[in-house]
Protein backbone atom coordinates (compact mmCIF):
# COMPACT_ATOMS: atom_id res chain seq x y z
CA UNK A 1 0.00 0.00 0.00
CA UNK A 2 1.29 3.45 -0.79
CA UNK A 3 2.31 6.02 1.78
CA UNK A 4 -0.69 8.19 0.85
CA UNK A 5 -4.09 7.82 2.43
CA UNK A 6 -5.02 5.04 -0.01
CA UNK A 7 -4.42 2.52 2.78
CA UNK A 8 -7.08 4.25 4.89
CA UNK A 9 -9.63 3.99 2.08
CA UNK A 10 -8.76 0.31 1.54
CA UNK A 11 -9.05 -0.41 5.26
CA UNK A 12 -12.46 1.26 5.43
CA UNK A 13 -13.66 -0.63 2.35
CA UNK A 14 -12.58 -3.93 3.91
CA UNK A 15 -14.45 -3.09 7.13
CA UNK A 16 -17.57 -2.36 5.10
CA UNK A 17 -17.26 -5.69 3.26
CA UNK A 18 -16.80 -7.51 6.57
CA UNK A 19 -20.18 -6.40 7.92
CA UNK A 20 -21.82 -8.45 5.14
CA UNK A 21 -21.03 -11.57 7.18
CA UNK A 22 -22.48 -10.17 10.41
CA UNK A 23 -24.72 -12.43 12.46
CA UNK A 24 -27.05 -10.00 14.25
CA UNK A 25 -30.56 -11.45 14.60
CA UNK A 26 -31.23 -9.49 17.81
CA UNK A 27 -29.90 -5.97 17.25
CA UNK A 28 -30.17 -5.97 13.44
CA UNK A 29 -27.06 -3.73 13.50
CA UNK A 30 -24.37 -5.10 11.21
CA UNK A 31 -20.83 -4.11 12.21
CA UNK A 32 -17.63 -4.86 10.36
CA UNK A 33 -14.02 -4.24 11.22
CA UNK A 34 -10.69 -4.36 9.40
CA UNK A 35 -7.38 -4.51 11.25
CA UNK A 36 -4.13 -3.56 9.52
CA UNK A 37 -0.93 -5.18 10.75
CA UNK A 38 2.39 -3.35 10.69
CA UNK A 39 3.42 -5.44 7.69
CA UNK A 40 0.26 -4.45 5.74
CA UNK A 41 -1.85 -7.61 6.21
CA UNK A 42 -5.57 -7.01 6.80
CA UNK A 43 -7.72 -9.13 9.11
CA UNK A 44 -11.47 -8.59 9.06
CA UNK A 45 -14.19 -9.34 11.55
CA UNK A 46 -17.92 -8.93 12.01
CA UNK A 47 -20.20 -8.91 15.01
CA UNK A 48 -21.54 -12.29 16.05
CA UNK A 49 -24.52 -12.11 18.39
CA UNK A 50 -25.78 -14.79 20.74
CA UNK A 51 -29.10 -15.24 22.54
CA UNK A 52 -27.05 -14.99 25.72
CA UNK A 53 -25.97 -11.41 24.95
CA UNK A 54 -22.82 -11.60 27.06
CA UNK A 55 -21.44 -14.32 24.77
CA UNK A 56 -21.68 -12.23 21.62
CA UNK A 57 -18.51 -10.99 19.98
CA UNK A 58 -17.90 -7.56 18.46
CA UNK A 59 -16.37 -7.09 15.02
CA UNK A 60 -13.19 -5.50 16.41
CA UNK A 61 -12.48 -8.36 18.78
CA UNK A 62 -13.23 -10.89 16.04
CA UNK A 63 -10.60 -9.27 13.77
CA UNK A 64 -8.07 -9.04 16.60
CA UNK A 65 -8.62 -12.66 17.63
CA UNK A 66 -8.13 -13.80 14.04
CA UNK A 67 -4.90 -11.80 13.73
CA UNK A 68 -3.45 -12.94 17.04
CA UNK A 69 -4.35 -16.57 16.37
CA UNK A 70 -2.32 -16.26 13.14
CA UNK A 71 0.67 -14.85 15.02
CA UNK A 72 0.20 -11.09 14.53
CA UNK A 73 0.36 -8.68 17.47
CA UNK A 74 1.70 -5.45 15.92
CA UNK A 75 -1.02 -3.32 14.40
CA UNK A 76 -1.03 -0.11 12.39
CA UNK A 77 -4.76 0.79 12.54
CA UNK A 78 -8.31 -0.51 12.81
CA UNK A 79 -11.48 0.59 11.02
CA UNK A 80 -15.04 0.01 12.18
CA UNK A 81 -18.15 0.34 10.02
CA UNK A 82 -21.88 -0.20 10.35
CA UNK A 83 -25.13 0.55 8.56
CA UNK A 84 -25.59 3.80 10.47
CA UNK A 85 -25.87 6.65 7.97
CA UNK A 86 -25.77 9.75 10.14
CA UNK A 87 -23.13 8.81 12.69
CA UNK A 88 -19.92 6.88 13.04
CA UNK A 89 -19.78 3.63 14.98
CA UNK A 90 -17.30 3.69 17.86
CA UNK A 91 -15.83 0.57 19.48
CA UNK A 92 -17.56 -0.45 22.70
CA UNK A 93 -15.65 -0.20 25.97
CA UNK A 94 -14.57 -3.85 25.92
CA UNK A 95 -13.21 -3.49 22.38
CA UNK A 96 -11.37 -0.31 23.32
CA UNK A 97 -9.62 -2.20 26.10
CA UNK A 98 -8.77 -5.14 23.83
CA UNK A 99 -7.39 -2.80 21.14
CA UNK A 100 -5.40 -1.01 23.86
CA UNK A 101 -3.67 -4.27 24.73
CA UNK A 102 -1.84 -3.96 21.42
CA UNK A 103 -0.96 -0.26 21.56
CA UNK A 104 -2.35 3.19 20.98
CA UNK A 105 -3.27 2.76 17.33
CA UNK A 106 -5.56 4.94 15.19
CA UNK A 107 -9.21 3.92 15.12
CA UNK A 108 -11.16 4.92 12.01
CA UNK A 109 -14.87 5.07 12.87
CA UNK A 110 -16.80 5.21 9.61
CA UNK A 111 -20.13 6.08 8.06
CA UNK A 112 -21.74 4.19 5.19
CA UNK A 113 -20.48 6.76 2.65
CA UNK A 114 -16.85 6.03 3.62
CA UNK A 115 -16.31 9.23 5.59
CA UNK A 116 -14.71 8.73 8.98
CA UNK A 117 -13.60 10.13 12.29
CA UNK A 118 -10.06 9.21 13.35
CA UNK A 119 -9.15 8.89 17.02
CA UNK A 120 -6.47 7.04 18.93
CA UNK A 121 -7.26 4.44 21.56
CA UNK A 122 -5.86 6.83 24.19
CA UNK A 123 -8.43 9.43 23.10
CA UNK A 124 -11.22 6.85 23.21
CA UNK A 125 -10.10 5.27 26.48
CA UNK A 126 -8.07 7.77 28.53
CA UNK A 127 -6.09 6.46 31.49
CA UNK A 128 -6.60 2.94 30.22
CA UNK A 129 -5.33 -0.19 31.92
CA UNK A 130 -2.31 -1.77 30.26
CA UNK A 131 0.53 -4.19 30.89
CA UNK A 132 2.61 -1.49 32.58
CA UNK A 133 0.34 -1.75 35.60
CA UNK A 134 1.21 -5.43 35.99
CA UNK A 135 4.95 -4.92 36.11
CA UNK A 136 6.54 -5.00 39.54
CA UNK A 137 8.07 -1.84 40.89
CA UNK A 138 11.73 -1.98 40.10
Amino acid sequence: MSQSNDWIKSLIEESQKAKEFSYCPYSQLRVGSALLTEDEKIFTGCNIENACFYLGLCAERTAINKAVSDGYTKFKAIAVSSDLEEQVIPPCGACRQVIREFGDIPVFMTRMDGSYTRMTVEELLPLSWNAEYLKKNE
